[in-house]
Formats: C-alpha cells, structure tokens, sequence
C-alpha cells in the first residue's frame, strides 16, 4: 500500500477510531498501578524498512530484557524483509499480515491481532511516528503495558489515550536513541511518566557489520553485476521512496557527481540503484551517462540482494532514504544527503559514514510533529549541495583498497 494511502486511512479512521477506543478505556476498570512482569514484547513497526534498521538497539535491549525468543514484531508483509536480515529475533516472531489493497490491510491486522492476543504480550512497543493505527493496534494487543510517542500539550497528532507510557517526543534526539528509549520507559511506572528517571541511551555508531553474505548470496550478486578485478564499485541511489519526493537531491546533480567518479577512478563500476517504481527514472540518469561502466539495477535486486551489493561496494552515496540505513548493516561507507530531515534524528549510524547538509534557516521543515510532510515546493535545502561536496565526502571515507573486486566474498 501507497505511504499517501495509508496516511489517508490513518486520518480518516483513525482519528474516529482512536476516539472510540479512547472513550472504551476509560470506561473501562482502571488498572492503576497494575505492572506485569515483562515476559513477552511486541514491536509494532508496519512501514519503513529502513526507519526499522534504526530499531536495532531498541530489539538488541527488548531482547536482553526477556529473550529474544519472547519478542515478537508486527510488520506488514512487504517491509518485513529487513527483520529478516538483522536476524535479531526468530523468523517466527515476525507477524507479517500482507498488504496491499486498504481491505487486504484491515483483513491482515485483525488476523495478526488474533494472533497476538494469544501469545500473551505483556508489553508493546508503538515505533510509529504519532501513527493513530498503531496506537489502536498496541491497545487492541491486549498487552497490560503499552509504550509510545505521545504530544505534549499543543504538540503532534492527536492519536487518542490508548497508552499506558506515553512518552514525549524528543526532537533533540537521535531516532535510534529514541526507539531505545520506549524500551527503557516500560520500566518505569506509568504514573511517573512524562518524567524519566534515566538519561538518553548513548548514540554509539555501529562499527560491526551485522550482516554477512553468504556464497548463495554473493554468487547471485555476482550473476547481477560483475566488476573487473581490482576495480571499485560505487553504488548510488538517486530516489528517495514515495514518503517524501523533497528528500531527492536534483537529478542534474547526480549526472555530475557520476562523472566525476567515472573521470577520477578509472576502471570503477558505479551502479544505481533502485525500486521497480523507479526504473524508468533511473534508467534514464544512466542513459544520460552513456558509459558502459554506469549500469542500473533498479527493480533487478530484492532487499538481500542489495545488502549483498553493499557488502561489496566500496561507497554508498545516496537520498536520505532506506538504502542509507540498509548500508549500517554492513561495514560500507556511505555518504547520504540531507535536507528537508536532519541527520540528527535519522543520520546513518554506520562508523564509516558522512552525513552532508546545507543547514539553511528553512531546513529541516520534516518532524513527527507534522506526520513528515511539508508545504515546500522547492528543495533549495537540497540543491544547495555542491555535487564537488560530495565527491571530496567520497574520498574521505573511501577505503584504501578497493572492494568491488571480490575481496569481501565468503571465505576471501
């Protein structure tokens, strides 16, 4: 299902829907002071896959807390390929409802619940950015104990008061930090909140990569793209989803920083990347280049497909924009562009990373405040990025050796 539709949904129903609940709890007996053990607990995270990478620390403390055979995630079918490839957690824990069409979605969610409220949730945790479905989700769970973001007064979408632990969004930190957090609050009893009685969780960039290939994987990514031995292999992603088009850096930029990285490193592959929606898009860019060393493998590569090109990939230059979490998961370096968000909240985390921004006086106009959408038209934020920024950001990450060779097969 289109972000657009489900941003549609989740206004039009919600909003009635959260009121509905809101008004059931109430009349509800009240439970206060009630704070079961943790023994079971439930992520609900159904869109964006690359928002769930920053999820991580979040799972990794879930995990330490109960075991990571007792945390379970709910996820639409089509995003749960990243949980997958983090393998925090048993495949078997993934609830996966399919997608699609908004009937299909609703049908899925209430078979998923059934599901749930079987299992015996003691705790959910609400990743979604002041979404009212999964507010409704966590309370209809049946789980005693359910945290998430919650506006403070005048502040955010109203989602109704369908959550034990509301916790007040903090723009100042970093999404990961943020995510880690909600697993923290659970701890604390729910009439304490909004207050915390603990600091932020340290904002520590990832330096291991989490995932490795394996020789099925690099086998097939070699049938995808094979690159001459000893030469480099940049990737590039020039979209940025259906979330928010604002986030693509200008086309016209991409064409020149391409060229530049064909000019100044002979015998290196740059292959663009991208959805089956952004082919043709990207099809284009490459035309425009008309060099056999720039290829496209828009629509060509599943999600593991992709992560096994990261792996091998020298540099990563790309939109803030899924690809760029995706590349944290390996130890690639990646250079991502900033500007309608900020990379305080979603810089990538990887150790080998550069995060460029022009930091103008508008920048950023995204938030959880405003559901991430913006009433600008004209990504000045954006263009202002010199295309000779980002080739300088390239070489400052670049590793010494290159990778594109196969040096970073299984068992090299």
């Amino acid at each position: 299902m289109k972000i657009a539709t489900m941003r549609f949904l989740d206004r039009a129903l919600g909003v009635p829907g959260c009121a509905l609940l809101t008004a059931a709890r109430r009349l509800l007996p009240a439970r206060a002071g009630f704070a079961p053990p943790l023994r079971r607990i439930l992520f609900v995270k159904l869109v964006e896959q690359g928002t769930t990478v920053l999820a991580r620390p979040a799972i990794v403390a879930a995990c330490a807390a109960v075991g990571s055979e007792n945390v379970f995630f709910l996820v639409l079918e089509e995003n749960r390929e990243i949980l997958d490839a983090l393998a925090l957690i048993p495949a078997g824990n993934v609830i996966a409802p399919r997608g699609g069409s908004p009937a299909a979605t609703v049908l899925g969610l209430a078979r998923a619940l059934r599901r749930i409220r079987g299992l015996g949730i003691s705790a959910v945790v609400d990743l979604e950015f002041f979404s009212r479905t999964s507010a409704a989700l966590a309370y209809l769970s049946g789980a005693p104990l359910a945290a998430g973001l919650h506006p403070g007064p005048g502040a955010g979408p109203w989602r109704g008061d369908l959550l034990t632990h509301r916790v007040l969004y903090q723009p100042e930190l970093h999404t990961a930090q943020l995510y880690e957090t909600l697993v923290r609050a659970l701890a604390v009893p729910a009439g304490q909140l909004p207050a915390l009685p603990f600091g932020p969780p340290a904002r520590e960039r990832w330096a291991e990569p989490t995932f490795r290939p394996g020789p099925e994987d690099f086998a097939r990514s070699v049938q995808l793209l094979e690159v001459p031995a000893g030469g480099r292999l940049f990737l590039v992603n020039a979209n940025a989803g259906d979330l928010e088009p604002l986030r693509r850096w200008p086309a016209d930029r991409y064409e020149t920083l391409i060229a530049g990285l064909l000019r100044e490193y002979p015998g290196a592959t740059v292959a663009c990347t991208g959805s089956p929606a952004e082919s043709a898009a990207v099809a284009a860019l490459v035309g425009k280049m008309a060099s056999p060393r720039c290829v496209t493998l828009a629509g060509r590569t599943a999600l593991r497909d992709l992560l096994t090109l990261l792996a091998r990939a020298d540099a990563l230059i790309t939109n803030d924009s899924g690809p760029a979490h995706f590349a944290g998961l390996t130890a690639t370096p990646t250079v991502v562009l900033f500007g309608p968000e900020t990379p305080l909240r979603f810089g990538p985390m990887a150790v080998a990373s550069r995060a460029l921004t022009a930091s103008l006086a508008c920048s950023p106009c995204l938030s959880a405040h405003n559901n991430r959408r913006s009433a600008c038209r004209n990504n000045l934020c954006l263009q202002a990025i010199d295309p000779a920024a980002v080739l300088e950001a390239v070489r400052e990450v670049l590793p010494s050796c290159p990778r594109g060779s196969g040096v970073s097969a299984p068992g090299a």
